[in-house]
């Protein structure tokens, strides 16, 4: 109530997967909240996931859930750049699917590395563990 001036109460809480899911939370510093809910796994997982949301801050989930708009604009804002390097249009556009291709990992939580290993992505550590 201190911080902000507001008496904030959650009243309800709704749970978007089925009985076999499993909830992990993490809390940054009393900053950054984050609430994960996994179908499969463990809740340590759900928690190390949480924790990589908070310090990931990914925009969405999947690349699936990215707007084709968001991507045009991106694309078109990589295209701009790589115009003047005076290359063949088809190395430009090869550089451009890179360019977008690693915009994307960055964006997307299943394709981001994991930020407590380093060394595989959100995606491959939530396969391995099955959920």
């Amino acid at each position: 109530v201190a911080k902000i001036g507001e008496n904030i109460q959650v009243r309800r809480v709704a749970s978007m997967g089925s009985a076999d899911s499993t909830v992990g939370t993490y809390v940054h510093m009393n900053k950054i909240g984050v609430t994960v809910e996994l179908e499969g796994g463990d809740e340590q997982l759900a928690v190390d996931v949480a924790m990589h949301v908070a310090a990931m801050n990914p925009e969405y989930a999947t690349q699936d859930d990215v707007p084709a708009e968001d991507i045009a604009k991106e694309k078109a804002v990589l295209a701009a750049q790589v115009e003047d390097s005076g290359k063949p249009p088809e190395i430009v556009e090869k550089m451009v699917e890179g360019r977008l291709r690693k915009y994307l990992e960055e964006i997307c939580l299943v394709s981001q590395t994991y930020v407590k290993t380093n060394d595989k992505t959100v995606g491959k550590l939530l396969e391995e563990a099955g959920a």
